[in-house]
């Protein structure tokens, strides 16, 4: 029998029938399972000498101290409450200011444009690259409609920045970064409710960076005032849908879940006082601001919670907070950006036809 015959002819050597073949078409191929992956075993006990896997966090270390890292922290909130002289507190240091012999007794201006000072902090070898972003007071004006866009289109102007350098053919080694980790939200200390100015803001920007918001000058409450402001803030925040950092859905695991429920819970807003003069008290300089009836120590636990908003932002969470300002919100930012020009870098269009920039995304008016 020829080869082109037997084409023709089913196993069986009888000529294949149109239903035959269609029925081989409907019925489907049986799926392989997936495979079940194997549970990593741990052979810690049968390893016969030492490795030396353990010294990747010594390596990492060594090179982190050698290039250093950035932070950029801003400060936003109503006119008088602080903002930078608090940052100033945080770390210890005129970093609001760019001049460095800013002299401590002399009054920090009154900030009238959005700017970035940049710092280098070293600390036990550690070098750290500080940007605060001081911001002017809102609220003052006759018409406050929007008064936050200026603000979201500064943080959306670094993300382009950003992304423009990741997506060049010959790109930097490093890419400077310039994107805002963090911003500090400033409320009123006016014990009663956020005003819906504070509300619509929040709402704005808790899209676009993570916000952690404080109280400012909270030694003008009483205790018992602190404790029902923070909990009326609180309520208010998750009635109106407004997201604050750490956000529940980015806990990693059980211990992150554990340890981010109480901050939530508990600390948030941080009530805070803020000062960059030192007094003594009981033999030792402090940080803290005079009154008629004493000192109010910035760092002490029982006069404010400075201490614990210090820790949190800096000794605990900094990396976190770097971590998902490029994995959440940048990337956002990146996928919409590049799904609005068709997949194609910004800047670029078919053909090589250079397109417009888009604008940072607009904001809806205020309720």
């Amino acid at each position: 029998m020829s080869k082109a015959h037997s084409s023709h002819l089913g196993f069986s050597g009888l000529p294949e029938t149109r239903t035959d073949a269609a029925m081989s078409e409907l019925v489907p191929e049986p799926r392989p399972k997936p495979a079940v992956p194997m549970k990593p075993v741990s052979i810690n006990s049968n390893l016969l000498g030492y490795i030396g896997i353990d010294t990747i966090i010594e390596q990492m270390r060594k090179k982190t101290m050698k290039t250093g890292f950035d932070f950029n922290i801003m400060v936003v909130g109503q006119s008088g409450l602080g903002k930078s002289t608090l940052v100033n507190t945080l770390f210890k240091s005129q970093v609001s200011r760019k001049a460095s012999s800013w002299n401590r007794e002399e009054k920090i201006p009154k900030t009238v444009e959005i700017k970035a000072i940049g710092h280098v902090i070293e600390e036990g070898g550690v070098k750290m690259k500080l940007t605060v972003i001081d911001t002017p007071g809102f609220g003052d004006q006759i018409n406050n409609e929007n008064c936050w866009e200026p603000i979201e289109k500064y943080i959306n102007e670094q993300y382009e920045k950003f992304l423009k350098e990741e997506v060049n053919i010959a790109r930097k080694k490093r890419i400077p970064d310039t994107r805002v980790h963090c911003c500090l939200y400033f409320i009123s200390p006016t014990g009663h409710s956020l005003r819906p100015l504070d509300l619509e803001f929040m709402k704005h920007l808790s899209k676009v960076v993570n916000i952690i918001p404080v109280i400012a000058k909270a030694d003008t409450m009483t205790l018992e005032e602190k404790s029902e402001f923070k909990q009326r803030v609180r309520k208010e925040l998750e009635v109106n849908g407004i997201e604050f950092y750490p956000q529940k859905e980015f806990d990693e695991d059980l211990e992150d879940k554990t340890e981010n429920d109480k901050i939530r819970q508990e600390s948030m807003p941080f009530a805070v006082v803020g000062s960059d003069k030192e007094y003594q008290v009981n033999g030792k300089r402090v940080l803290g601001r005079k009154t008629p009836w004493g000192i109010i120590e910035v760092e002490n636990l029982n006069h404010c919670e400075f201490a614990l908003l210090r820790d949190f932002v800096i000794r605990t969470h900094l990396q976190d907070l770097k971590e998902v300002t490029h994995n959440i919100h940048y990337e956002t930012y990146r996928a919409k950006r590049l799904n609005d020009n068709g997949g194609l870098p910004p800047g670029e269009g078919l053909l090589g036809t250079v397109l417009p920039p888009v604008p940072a995304t607009p904001c809806p008016t205020a309720e």
